[in-house]
C-alpha cells in the first residue's frame, strides 16, 4: 500500500482543509510574460477583495493592476500572506527573489506556494518565518491521514467541472457557475482542487498530489455534508481521456459523487495537450463516459451543459460552432467568460432540483 495510512472513513476523524490568511500581497517577481504569472493574475481577477497590492522586482513586465506594494506599506494595509503569484518553468524559484521571500516571512506574512520547489529548501526562510511568526504554506502538500472514501450519499448537492483535455477551462468554469448561483441567491460554494484555486478561495484540496489510493477519500473530504438545497461547485482535473491524468480524473468524479456535470472544452483543439497522437474527444463521448463512470456513485448524475473555451477563434465564428455543438449535444453551450453560465444553471436547476 502507499505510504498514507489507511483508515475506515466510518471512524476517521475530520481532516482539516487548507485554509489561507487573507488579505494576499501578490508576489509577481521579475516575470515578464503573463503565462508565467496565471496564479497571481488569477488570483487578481478572481478575488480582488482579498488583495492588497502587488510586489514585482525591477524587470517585471506583468500587471495585474493592484496597488504596487513594498513589504511594510503591504503590511501596514493589513496584508497576512505573500502569495507566490509567478509559476515559471520548472516551478522553481529564482535566487534572486530570496531575499524578499525571507523578508516577507520576517515581517510575519504567511508565504504561500503552489511551486514545485519546496519552500523548507529555501536557504533562511524558515529561519526567517520562525523569527516572524508566519506559516510556509505548500499548497500542493495534502493534509496528512486522508481516509479512504466511504461511498457513502452526503447530503447537498454537487456539480463537478470535467473536461476533454486538461487546461480547458474547468477551474474557470466553476468559479463562473458558483458565482451565478450566489448571484441568484442560491448557496453555493467553490471547491478548489488545484494550486491556483485554492488560492482563490483561500481553502481547499490539491488533489492532484494526493496518493491515488486516496483520491476519491480526499473529494469526500472537500465537499463534506451540507443543507439539501446547497451546491458545491467543485473544480474538475485532468481528463477521463488524458493518457496521463485520467486516475485523478477518475477518483475525483468517484468521490465527488456528482448531481451534475459540465463537459469543458477549447474549441478547435484537436490534440491532447503535450500528447501528439492522442485525439481529443468527441464531446458526446466525453459526456457519455463521464455519465457511465459517474453511475458508480451517483446513479442519479446528470450533464447539463458544454463550457467551452471560444478565445481562439475568429469572432465571426464563434456564435456558430456554439449552436454547433448545442444541436449535436443537446446541452446548452456557452463560453462562462463571454455569454456567463446562465444557460447551463437554468438546467442545472431544473433538472437536478
Amino acid at each position: 500500500m502507499s505510504h498514507q495510512t489507511m483508515t475506515s472513513s466510518a471512524v476517521q476523524a475530520p481532516v482539516a482543509r487548507l485554509v489561507l490568511r487573507a488579505p494576499y500581497l501578490i508576489f509577481l517577481a521579475d516575470i515578464r510574460e503573463t503565462g508565467f504569472a496565471k496564479t497571481g493574475l488569477g488570483i487578481a481577477q478572481w478575488c480582488p477583495e482579498k488583495c492588497v497590492g502587488q510586489l514585482r522586482l525591477p524587470g517585471c513586465a506583468v500587471d495585474a493592476r493592484l496597488p504596487d506594494l513594498d513589504i511594510a506599506a503591504a503590511r501596514a494595509a493589513g496584508a497576512r500572506s505573500l502569495i507566490l503569484g509567478a509559476a515559471p518553468i520548472g516551478g522553481d524559484i529564482k535566487p534572486n527573489w530570496v531575499e524578499t521571500l525571507c523578508r516577507a516571512a520576517e515581517a510575519g506574512l504567511d508565504i504561500v506556494s503552489g511551486l514545485h520547489r519546496p519552500l523548507s529548501r529555501i536557504p533562511g526562510l524558515a529561519d526567517a518565518a520562525a523569527r516572524g511568526g508566519g506559516r510556509l504554506v505548500e499548497v500542493r502538500v495534502p493534509p496528512p491521514d486522508i481516509p479512504i472514501a466511504s461511498g457513502r450519499k452526503r447530503s447537498g448537492l454537487r456539480l463537478l467541472a470535467v473536461g476533454t483535455d486538461c487546461a480547458v477551462g474547468k477551474k474557470y468554469s466553476a468559479l463562473s457557475i458558483a458565482r451565478e448561483l450566489q448571484r441568484r441567491g442560491l448557496p453555493a460554494t467553490f471547491r478548489a482542487t488545484g494550486q491556483t484555486g485554492i488560492m482563490i478561495a483561500g481553502e481547499g484540496m490539491p488533489i492532484d498530489a494526493v496518493v491515488c489510493d486516496f483520491t476519491a477519500g480526499a473529494a469526500e473530504i472537500l465537499s463534506p455534508d451540507n443543507a439539501a438545497d446547497h451546491w458545491d461547485v467543485i473544480e474538475g482535473q485532468g481528463s477521463l481521456f488524458h493518457p496521463a491524468y485520467a486516475g485523478v480524473s477518475l477518483g475525483l468524479l468517484h468521490g465527488s459523487q456528482a448531481d451534475a456535470i459540465v463537459v469543458c472544452h477549447e474549441a478547435e483543439r484537436e490534440q491532447m495537450a503535450g500528447y501528439a497522437g492522442y485525439p481529443v474527444p468527441d464531446l458526446q463521448d466525453c459526456i457519455d463516459l463521464h455519465l457511465q463512470m459517474g453511475r458508480r456513485t451517483n446513479p442519479s448524475i446528470r450533464c447539463v451543459g458544454v463550457s467551452i473555451n471560444t478565445a481562439r477563434l475568429p469572432a465571426d465564428r464563434r456564435r456558430a460552432y456554439l449552436e454547433q455543438c448545442a444541436r449535436r449535444t443537446g446541452m446548452p453551450c456557452v463560453d462562462p467568460l463571454v455569454e456567463g453560465p446562465a444557460a447551463i444553471v437554468d438546467r442545472m436547476l431544473g433538472v437536478c432540483a
